[in-house]
Order: C-alpha cells, then structure tokens, then sequence
C-alpha cells in the first residue's frame, strides 16, 4: 500500500517571492524522486497566495483558502511578502498582518536561523573576523512587543500624539523556546548565549530566570547570559565565539540582520518556524525587495536553503538537507554571477550529482 505524500505549501507572495520560490522548483522533483525512492512518500507540491498579491485579489492577506491550505500542510515554503505598494493600508490590511496571522494560526514559536559564513563571502568585517562564523539564533516568534496588549496610538488632551506597545511573556513561553535552543545546541558545540536586557526590562528578568532553570535539564551544554547592547558589540567583533543565541521576538528580529551583515550574504539565510505540532514554516530572511522584482537578479539562495531545512524538520531528511546546502556552497563557489533561474538550475544539478554519488 503506497504511503501518503508529503505536502509542501508554496505561497510565492510579492516582490521577488514568486522568482525565488520557481527557482527552487528545478530542485523540488529530484527531492520527491529521493523521498519516495527512500520511503515511499513522494513529494505533492500545491501553492496559494499570501501578503500583497492576496489582498489584490481577494482584499485580505491571508485569505481562508491559502489557511486552510497552509493548515493541512506538512511544510510551507514562503517567498516574500510586502511592498510600497500596500504601504498606505490599515494595519491589518497590510501583507506583513497576513504573515503574522499565518504564524499566529500556524502556532509556530520557535524561529531558527541560521547563518554562517559562505563561499565568496562579501561581509564588511576583515576577512580573519568574517571567516568560519557559525551561529543558529533561535528567536522567540509569537510573544514580546509584537503581540503584547494594550497597544494603540491616541492624541493627548495638549494634542500630541502618543502611543503604547506592551511587552508581555510568561514562562512556559520562555520555557518552550528554551528548549528548542538547548535541543539545537546538543546536535552542534553544546553552548547557547542568552540574550536579554535584563539590567531594565522585567520580562528579560523572567527570561533569564526561566532559562536558567531550563538549562538545569541540559548538564552537556553550557549556558551564559548577555545583555543585548554588548551582544551587538560582541557578535561584530568576535562572532566565531558565539554557537546558538537564544533570544525573544524583537531582540531576535533585529541580531539576525546584523549576522546577514556579518556574514555578507543576506540574501542566502533561510529561517525555519517550528511549533509543537503542525507545519512549520520556511521562508528565506530577506526581504520582498521590489527594486529588484522581475529582472532575475534575486538570489534564490535563501528560498532553498530553506527547502533546505523543510527537508531537515519537516520531512526527516537531513542527508538531504545537507546535499542541498553543498549545492548551494558549490554554486555559490563558483561566484559566476549566475541570475535567479540559472542559479536555481545549477544548484539542482549540484543537487543531483551528490545525491545520485551518495546512493553510489
């Protein structure tokens, strides 16, 4: 009796999403040849619409059908959302409100993005700095200042303006999060940094508390504390000192850019969203970048890097998943300033040529 199928969601989104997102398509029906060839469950693959293209169409970014659809999944595969275009919607009319909810619905809490230094690294630090970084931030997704309430924006009674966010976390959202960092740092060199702001904010005094018990679960790994300011000083001048960070929603937002910069190759990091149960959710960190819509210009690195990690976390391949990330360090090698679909086409074979040398 043949097994079911996986099912990847591809939602293409806006910008240079759908280009990147049909760049990993070469590589999508040798991956479902190796999976059946292995398991018996080939690779089903449908696709829907998310962010700006979805409120075009249907005047919601995340309508029900592409939920539905993301819901029954075993993985989703996001290009990008956003873009001037939308800027001037109501706040829950705008793409990214889609992507949030989707997360939200999704019940993804863990954020993992990777980020290491690759062939023809082009980062801003001296080379010696730059070279052999490899840190995982694991981020906290659906807590802290972008979900806490109250928040609202009201005219005080001398007319300026004013307005509130609330940070809000309770330990069991810490706890979770935490785990799935010490989980990571075992399979890796066994330490995770802390990020917090614990010397200001009575959450990051919650946090490091909750942390600190959890690490009691984990004896093999070592764990220390940072404040966030001197993470950012530390990370730029000794990056290669760091293995996994830990750290809640905004604070993760914002170190993972800086370790795009650090490594020089923004538009090659992948990110994974895992929850307890369900689809998670893959998508590469850059951006929709408008500018660069439809010229083949785009780097498809960071979209199949993550199909990358759906083969890791979602599907139990993570032979595959490393032949993947070869490819791209192959292609990337190579540095011969291929465009979006030709790069997407030559990892594909780099693909096949160490996949069909493994099963040799």
């Amino acid at each position: 009796m043949a097994r079911p199928p996986w099912r990847l969601v591809l939602l293409p989104g806006d910008g240079i999403g759908p280009e990147v997102l049909a760049a990993v398509r070469p590589l999508l029906e040798r991956a479902s040849w190796e999976f059946e060839s292995r398991s018996g469950r080939r690779l089903d693959v449908q696709e829907a619409v998310v962010g700006g293209a979805a409120v075009d169409r249907f005047g919601t970014p995340l309508p029900e059908e592409t939920l539905r659809c993301a819901q029954s999944a075993d993985a989703v595969l996001l290009g990008a959302v956003g873009g001037p275009a939308w800027d001037g919607l109501a706040p829950d009319r705008r793409p990214e409100a889609g992507l949030l909810a989707l997360r939200r619905a999704l019940g993804v809490y863990a954020n993992l993005r990777p980020a290491r230094t690759l062939p023809a690294t082009r980062s801003p630090l001296r080379p010696e700095v730059a070279l052999g970084v490899d840190v995982l931030l694991v981020r906290e997704l659906t807590g802290g200042l972008y979900f806490g309430e109250p928040r609202r924006r009201w005219v005080r009674q001398d007319g300026l303006r004013a307005a509130v966010d609330t940070m809000t976390y309770d330990e069991e959202e810490i706890r979770r999060v935490a785990r799935v960092a010490f989980e990571a740092a075992r399979e890796r060199r066994g330490r995770v940094t802390s990020v917090d702001k614990a010397n200001v904010l009575a959450c990051s005094r919650l946090w490091r508390e909750v942390v600190t018990e959890v690490a009691g679960e984990y004896p093999d790994v070592r764990l220390d504390h940072q404040l966030v300011d001197s993470a950012t000083l530390r990370l730029v001048q000794r990056p290669d000192e760091y293995d996994v960070i830990l750290t809640e929603n905004l604070f993760g937002d914002i170190l993972s850019d800086l370790l795009g910069g650090i490594v020089g190759q923004f538009g090659a990091l992948a990110s994974a969203s895992l929850g307890a149960d369900g689809p998670g959710l893959f998508e590469p960190v850059h951006g929709s970048a408008p500018d660069l819509a439809g010229r083949d210009l785009a780097t498809p690195a960071g979209a199949i890097l993550s199909f990358a990690l759906a083969c890791r976390y979602a599907f139990g391949a993570p032979d595959l998943a490393q032949f993947l990330t070869e490819a791209v360090d192959d292609v990337l090698g190579e540095d011969a300033g291929l465009g979006t679909r030709a790069f997407g086409e030559r990892v594909a074979h780099h693909f096949w040529l160490r996949s069909h040398v493994a099963l040799t």
